[in-house]
């Protein structure tokens, strides 16, 4: 493949050369992150009952009256429990060898919105394969705790590309952890290889939870006031969340409700390497902790790694009732090789999130 030599996720710069030459239309360079795509919502947007996963070559239009896709109108908002499903405006067809991955945007998961991305025949969601993908792209949209109303040009996923899967073997991991510091304690000390919490030997570092502070998080309201997604800091907090607080050293999650958290350690990602978090194994609890799952290179790095990392919001829904303890388990995060180190890092851009220290609620509340 002439275009792209090197094996791993492609960098910001490389994501703007495929929109200037035509792999990628409809986009913004505004959307752009150091390792990402945002992908915008369209106006053609539906009602739906239901979804189903594709099988090959089928495509997402030619579905819409099983899902009996009823035409959602503009500017009316998205209602809680209801599935809506909205064209993506981006068209992408991919170069040969370069395949795609879709996660939640962080402000996405902070207000419980469920989302999936589905590709015109591909029988999985959130994937944009095999390498070489050409079609549409659609998104579902559930809100769970609270009506949304998106803004014009909303985003609330992206995408990200590879030319190979570069993550991290447990050797890697151990190096990596050593020469690059990539935890780091309350106490402002690099967390060593040998005192991580457990070993999954996949190439994944675990976390546990927060319990510093008085209060260490949120938990949201089932209510029926809109979360008008074009203001930011528009909104009270206490209309939409509650405070949540540790109990004698533990922390009691409600089957069935939603949190905001965060982890104890802070998680620092160089420039030469990108970070997800990963789903976290039941033999922890039955319990998702995080619906935005992915870290652009140089969050908690500074502009020349002068910053000793940074905490992880965490967005946890659990499946059972759960008591979590100090130093428990709670969530997992993976890292992985770029292919080049981008022109631009996290914390060298203007974002909502570069300064968060604990639970941060999403952008649109004070």
């Amino acid at each position: 493949m002439a275009m792209f030599q090197r094996q791993g996720v492609l960098p910001g710069q490389l994501i703007r050369e495929m929109m200037c030459t035509g792999f990628i239309q409809h986009a913004q360079g505004v959307n752009v992150s150091p390792a990402s795509l945002d992908l915008t919502l369209s106006e053609e947007v539906y009602r739906v009952d239901s979804i189903v996963q594709l099988r090959k070559h089928e495509k997402v239009r030619d579905l819409l009256t099983t899902f009996n896709a009823q035409p959602h109108p503009q500017g009316e908002p998205f209602m809680r429990g209801q599935m809506y499903l909205a064209r993506i405006a981006e068209t992408i067809s991919l170069p040969d060898g370069v395949y795609g991955y879709c996660n939640p945007k962080s402000t996405t998961g902070r207000l419980d919105v469920h989302v999936r991305v589905i590709a015109d025949g591909v029988p999985r969601f959130d994937s944009l394969e095999p390498a070489g993908w050409s079609g549409e792209l659609w998104i579902t949209i559930l809100p769970n705790s609270f009506p949304i109303l998106p803004a014009e040009n909303q985003t609330l996923s992206q995408v990200r590309f590879f030319t190979a899967d570069t993550r991290f073997s447990e050797l890697e991991l151990q190096m990596a952890v050593t020469r690059d510091k990539l935890l780091w304690s309350h106490a402002g000390e690099p967390v060593s290889y040998e005192d991580l919490l457990v070993s999954d030997r996949d190439g994944g570092l675990a976390l546990s939870l927060d319990f510093e502070g008085e209060w260490n998080g949120w938990r949201s309201k089932h209510t029926d006031k809109v979360v008008d997604l074009s203001q930011v800091g528009g909104h009270d907090a206490d209309d939409f969340f509650e405070r949540v607080r540790p109990e004698d050293g533990h922390m009691r999650l409600e089957r069935g409700r939603f949190y905001i958290l965060s982890t104890e350690e802070a998680v620092r990602v160089p420039p030469r390497l990108a970070c997800e978090m990963g789903a976290m194994d039941e033999r922890f609890g039955d319990f998702r902790s995080h619906y935005a799952g992915f870290i652009d290179p140089g969050w908690g790095y500074g502009a020349a790694g002068e910053i000793d990392g940074r905490p992880l919001t965490l967005e946890v829904r659990p499946f059972e009732d759960l008591v979590i303890r100090k130093g428990q388990v709670i969530a997992k995060t993976k890292f992985e090789r770029m292919m080049s180190i981008p022109d631009t890092l996290y914390d060298t851009r203007a974002s909502n999130y570069s300064k968060q220290a604990g639970p941060r609620l999403a952008k649109q509340f004070r």
